[in-house]
């Protein structure tokens, strides 16, 4: 089956439609906010000019949500996920415009990576909102196909975004000296807007939880999310699969993100002139592009051969793809290298993604499902930080080195070996 037939498979369905609306408004925005943040943090040629630089940032951005991300989890079990869309995308709209307003007073770099912050964080509370209510909208037997075809609707949004922004940086006058990062932030604040009305379409109680937290409730839940968020991670250990599974995600992550920060250098010193930012952002969109192919990829390949292939089996395939997708560019550097493995490996890492979703999902009860896709983000952000300092430690400054992509490649074997020995089947437990 294609995309397309897959989506219109599922369109009968009134809750899959409204929350792809969402989905789709607010990762078209994420991608146009990306391309702003990446023009004002990594290609400006006064900032970032070094590995150890980008990593700072990633590091500034991401790092801090892990902690912040315990905290904010079990919520996703308690308060209303319709409401969680639709005030956290109001909360995005309000971060970007005060990023904006700081564009335009000359505000200080640390101001903006505050509010970038504030702004990413929220990010990743919806998007584990979206992936938590989903079963609440889809039956289980249709949970495969759903995961196949929203998270890939939602990456290829963000691909469109990202090439709006880039568009529309070139051809928007500068209006400051950040004025490359301007015009994309305003397009990721309308589609913000956009977003806030989509879940205005879903019903409150749409996406659960079952047993929301009555608002008096609020305080004294949060003094017991620390044990909360300690009984999830207990559960998922005890289930087995789930927790297996987050953890072949979070290397695939970390072997991935060292590919996204080199890809950003190469960008910038082989593909692109350092000195011209406009060319070196086009270069890592053309990059961003290719990536959003092997994407597509994965969600027709992976529902496709999911009833013939197990969850587990499918993940070792996709560690197989992704270590020679490594292998072009411990090969060579060249664009076309580039270009190729950007397509194979991003197919790989969301094929593998696919399957790591529905195996959370399928074998975590609804009780338990925010803090575990809580977790998920967490887990996620942690080993892209630790892929940006790594990528720091090891890479020259134009973001190329045979030896380390020849070392991740041999990585995504390693991976396989041990995830091949973890267990097929959940454990029989109590919620």
């Amino acid at each position: 089956m294609s995309l397309a037939s897959d989506v219109r498979a599922l369109w009968h369905l009134a809750g899959f439609r409204r929350l792809t609306y969402q989905r789709l408004l607010s990762q078209g925005g994420d991608g146009m906010f990306q391309v702003g943040i990446a023009a004002a943090f990594f290609f400006d040629p006064t900032t970032a000019t070094s590995p150890e630089a980008i990593a700072t940032g990633f590091a500034v951005l991401l790092a801090p949500f892990t902690v912040v991300g315990p905290f904010v989890g079990p919520l996703i079990d308690r308060w209303k996920r319709q409401r969680i869309l639709l005030f956290g995308n109001l909360v995005r709209l309000v971060m970007v415009g005060a990023i904006v307003a700081a564009l335009l007073a000359d505000g200080p770099l640390w101001s903006l990576y505050v509010l970038a912050l504030l702004a990413l964080s929220v990010n990743r509370f919806l998007l584990a909102s979206m992936t938590a209510g989903l079963p609440r909208v889809v039956p289980t037997d249709e949970l495969l196909t759903a995961n196949a075809v929203l998270p890939t609707l939602g990456t290829i949004a963000a691909a469109v975004g990202g090439a709006v922004g880039g568009v529309v940086t070139f051809v928007a006058p500068q209006v400051s000296d950040a004025g490359l990062a301007f015009a994309a932030l305003v397009g990721a604040g309308i589609a913000f807007g956009g977003a806030s009305w989509a879940a205005t379409l879903l019903g409150r109680d749409e996406l659960g939880p079952a047993h929301p937290l009555a608002s008096g409730e609020v305080g004294e839940r949060l003094r017991a999310l620390v044990r909360e968020l300690g009984d999830g991670i207990g559960y998922l250990y005890r289930r087995r699969t789930p927790f297996h599974a987050l953890g072949v995600m979070s290397a695939q992550r970390l072997l991935y993100g060292l590919m996204f920060v080199a890809s950003i250098l190469i960008s910038r010193s082989v593909l692109g002139d350092p000195d011209r930012p406009e060319q070196a952002l086009g270069a890592f969109s053309l990059v961003v592009g290719f990536a959003a192919v092997g994407f597509g990829l994965a969600a027709v390949l992976t529902p496709m051969l999911g009833a013939r292939v197990e969850r587990q089996t499918w993940i070792l395939w996709c560690l197989g793809v992704g270590a020679a997708g490594q292998v072009l560019l411990a090969i060579s550097s060249a664009p076309w290298a580039l270009l190729a493995a950007a397509v194979i490996v991003s197919c790989a890492v969301q094929g593998g993604k696919i399957a790591v979703d529905t195996i959370v999902q399928r074998d975590t009860v609804d009780e338990y499902r925010g803090r575990a896709f809580t977790l998920y983000d967490m887990v996620y952000n942690v080993a892209f930080v630790g892929a940006a300092v790594i990528a720091g430690l090891t890479l020259p400054d134009d973001g190329y080195s045979r030896t380390l992509m020849l070392v991740v490649a041999l990585a995504y074997g390693a991976v396989a070996l041990v995830y091949a020995r973890a267990p097929r089947q959940a454990a029989s437990i109590g919620a």
